[in-house]
């Protein structure tokens, strides 16, 4: 593992109530979702507004086919990190005009989803989310990856028994999804694929660190942002090679790519509620739906 130089930022957005799930619009502004403070803020360099109140706790974000945000929100994990009794995870649709929104999945073959945590999609309108798996004082809940139609109409389990998958996201060719196990602090590989299947390991990160959100760079690379021992975004390359990029928060918890050569890179410092810009050393791949 190879340890870069910390990384030169700018503050675009402080006081959020941890911030999570960045999604690059177009007209310049970032939205963000507020996991303690269950809504979702769209951000401008010195400006925040709330588009909407969706309660309990949202944690990934991504514009769908049809214009929408797409969010999965763990159902509710408080600042002590364990989850209410009453809790209910759960995809939601979110009208970016009127800030309406709408619950879309809930369960899975007649299982509840227990805390859906990150989302992307590919070209073909395919939503993939991973579920983190609910947090107890006594313990915790598998989770798994799934796959479901952004119109509500199907929903099909990759993986289950899951340790606590959480960053997903998409190579550029299309053919295989990651994601980051957060616990087990490794990268593991799919196929692109609606069948059940037993994933690849690419890599697991060194050190007493956790694994979070995730973004994919335009030559395929897996950036994750990294936990615990240190903060910092690890780039993971197809083959499992790891070099680590240190930020200014232990709890570094997304990364998300734009600008005109994508190469600029908003990351969330939880801990420290902000959301940063910095300047990215290779470009990142431009989503399907927020191109």
């Amino acid at each position: 593992m190879r340890f870069e130089p910390p990384m030169q930022y700018e503050i675009l957005a402080d006081g959020l109530a941890f911030p999570e799930g960045p999604v690059v619009m177009s007209d310049g502004s970032v939205i963000v979702v507020e996991s303690f403070g269950g809504r979702v803020t769209r951000c401008w360099a010195g400006r925040k507004e709330t588009i909407c109140m969706v309660g309990d706790g949202p944690n990934g974000g991504a514009i769908g086919p049809d214009g929408a945000l797409y969010v999965c929100n763990n159902g509710g994990v408080g600042p002590d990190y364990f989850a209410r009794a009453d809790r209910v995870g759960r995809i939601e649709r979110i009208d970016l005009g009127t800030g309406r929104f709408e619950r879309l999945y809930e369960a899975c073959d007649g299982r509840p989803l227990s805390a859906p945590n990150d989302l992307v999609f590919d070209c073909e309108g395919n939503l993939w989310f991973t579920d983190f798996g609910r947090l107890e004082t006594n313990g915790k809940q598998f989770g798994g990856l799934y796959c479901a139609r952004p119109d509500g109409s199907a929903i099909t389990r990759i993986r289950g028994r899951a340790t606590s998958y959480n960053g997903v996201g998409i190579s550029p060719d299309m053919s295989t999804v990651y994601v980051a196990d957060t616990i087990e602090a490794r990268v593991y590989a799919f196929d692109r694929s609606l069948s059940e299947q037993i994933p690849r390991l690419v890599a697991t990160v060194p050190g007493q660190v956790s694994l979070d959100s995730l973004a994919i760079t335009a030559a395929g690379n897996v950036c994750v942002a990294t936990i615990g021992e240190y903060g910092a975004i690890a780039t993971v390359t197809p083959d499992g090679k790891v070099d680590v990029t240190p930020t200014d928060d232990r709890v570094t918890t997304n990364i998300a790519f734009g600008g005109p050569d994508c190469r600029d890179a908003w990351i969330t410092y939880s801990m420290r509620g902000l959301l940063v810009k910095t300047r990215w050393r290779e470009a990142g791949l431009r989503l399907v739906y927020n191109a």
